[in-house]
């Protein structure tokens, strides 16, 4: 299993949006595949599955331009990634995008991608965006492989009886990773490594023997270490034997599984934070890009509230009202750090930046807070998923708020099992969400969900804090969570075909953009 990542899989990526499994996963592939390809294509065409998610809304959440921008190279946050494909086929690259079956296809975010070179040569790529942002490879050519992204790869083929010797040779450098993988065909032997560090440039003269070498670069930080724990019991056992925080234990595990020093990781974890709270500033300003759908009401919301003008106001509303700022920014595919997801980026820079700036917090109290939702989020990536197209809006935004309701009790002084348990409460009465995205945007409902999660952040943190028991611990939610959403049929996981989606009202909202 692969160890999960605070700064990899939890906590960002930090990206354009509006969604890390169409967007920044989509990015991840497309860049995965021209480092294996080697070179710029000349021509490239993304297929996908009838069945899957892609199919649906590969237009609608810059899935093409997302694709498009990781095939020719440029930055997750490149301020021309939405021009992606005039920039293709400027450079005289046709990418052309195709929905047709895939009989290997088994998640809902399945791609394959077929390459050709001006010279006619071609590489086929097959892969999946698992949520996040996170990817995974699986087919080269006519190859079963398995990369992630968070190593330096290098595939080799050789001559079956040549393929100990290169495997021995390889691992002598010392910088292989984990265990090499071997698959046979006929004669031949496909040699895949991981490496720490990339070997020399030259590898057809390090490797003589090599019929096909292919090699990719890490799109997310190479995990060195192991993980100092894979549940929540563990995770709660392990900061009560070192008296740590939530918050400090979770520092502690990224630092072990990265091989970085805690303040490297603290820092980046700063960096992510002001990230979220640029997000937050500028969804409150009055000019922003347009939406698909909607028309920007965060600031308006926020003003309403400081001059008294709504129902009851205080930190909640405006926690909420930091929330969808971060998703009119999203949406308007502006710079956020997704967290878990950019669907729910809105949960945990809404309630954190709000108890940061009111009760005039350091940037690390800020930091140690988002570890401390990131502990949570550890638990849900290992045990399920973060994918809405695998078990809906409860791993995403549902997730979120859990996460964020950790980071309330963190800041507020409780203890480990405190921000444990609110975060068990608050997925428990998410369970079951769907998500009905209306006219695959990720807009309606998801603004307002994540308003709610944020806001409710605070009374799940409250009620735990204020004596509420929890039965039902939080790995045991997360794995509930999971059979619940496996259980909602694909029209209500991420495909537009059901819920909201498919009211008239829905169905007729003219686009803006």
């Amino acid at each position: 299993m692969k160890a999960v990542s605070i700064l990899n899989d939890v906590l960002g990526p930090v990206m354009r949006g509006p969604s890390s499994s169409h967007t920044a996963g989509s990015f991840h592939i497309g860049r995965l595949a021209r480092d294996l390809f080697g070179e710029e294509p000349s021509s490239a065409t993304f297929v996908f599955d009838p069945g899957g998610s892609l199919a649906e809304v590969y237009r609608q959440q810059g899935s093409d331009a997302a694709f498009t921008a990781g095939l020719i190279g440029l930055s997750i946050v490149d301020e021309h990634f939405t021009g992606a494909l005039d920039i293709a086929e400027h450079r005289g690259l046709r990418v052309s995008f195709v929905v047709e079956p895939l009989p290997a296809a088994d998640h809902p975010n399945a791609v394959e991608i077929r390459l050709e070179a001006r010279d006619g040569r071609r590489l086929d790529v097959a892969a999946k965006s698992i949520g996040g942002g996170a990817v995974v490879v699986t087919r080269l050519g006519e190859w079963p492989v398995r990369l992630t992204g968070d190593a330096h790869e290098l595939l080799v083929v050789v001559e079956r009886e040549l393929e100990p010797v290169v495997r021995q040779r390889l691992v002598d450098t010392g910088r292989v990773l984990g265990e090499p993988t071997v698959h046979w065909q006929g004669r031949r032997a496909l040699l895949h490594l991981r490496l720490e560090r990339p070997l020399s440039d030259d590898l057809a003269a390090t490797l003589p023997e090599a019929q096909s070498i292919w090699t990719a670069a890490p799109v997310f930080f190479v995990p060195l270490g192991k993980p100092l724990f894979t549940s929540g019991a563990d995770m709660v056992s392990l900061a009560e034997t070192r008296d740590l925080s939530l918050g400090q234990a979770a520092l502690a595990y990224e630092s072990t599984l990265l091989g970085l020093p805690e303040d490297k990781v603290l820092a980046e974890v700063v960096r992510r934070f002001r990230v979220m709270r640029a997000a937050v500033q500028r969804g409150l300003e009055p000019y922003l890009p347009p939406m698909q759908l909607l028309h920007p009401t965060a600031r308006r919301i926020y003003g309403a509230e400081a001059r008294g003008r709504v129902g009851v106001g205080g930190l909640h509303t405006r926690a909420a009202a930091r929330a969808m700022a971060v998703m009119h920014v999203n949406a308007g595919m502006g710079l956020i750090c997704a967290a878990p997801t950019a669907g729910s980026a809105g949960v945990i820079p809404g309630t954190v930046v709000t108890l940061v700036d009111e009760w005039e917090l350091g940037q690390e109290q800020a930091a140690l807070a988002l570890l401390a939702a990131s502990a949570i989020g550890l638990v849900v990536a290992t045990r399920a998923s973060f994918a809405a197209e695998v078990a809906g809006c409860q791993v995403e935004i549902g997730a979120a708020g859990a996460m964020a309701a950790a980071a309330v009790v963190e800041l507020a002084g409780g203890t480990v099992q405190q921000a444990v348990d609110a975060a068990a409460i608050s997925l428990q009465n998410t369970m079951g969400s769907t998500c009905d995205l209306v006219q695959g945007v990720v807009e309606i409902p998801c603004h307002t969900r994540n308003a709610v999660a944020a806001s409710s952040a605070f009374v799940c943190a409250d009620l735990v804090l204020g004596g509420y028991f929890n039965p039902i611990p939080v790995d045991e939610t997360i794995d509930a969570a999971l059979a619940t959403g496996r259980m909602l049929p694909p029209q209500l996981r991420c495909t537009a075909l059901g819920g909201l989606a498919t009211t008239p009202s829905a169905r007729s909202m003219p686009r803006l953009r």
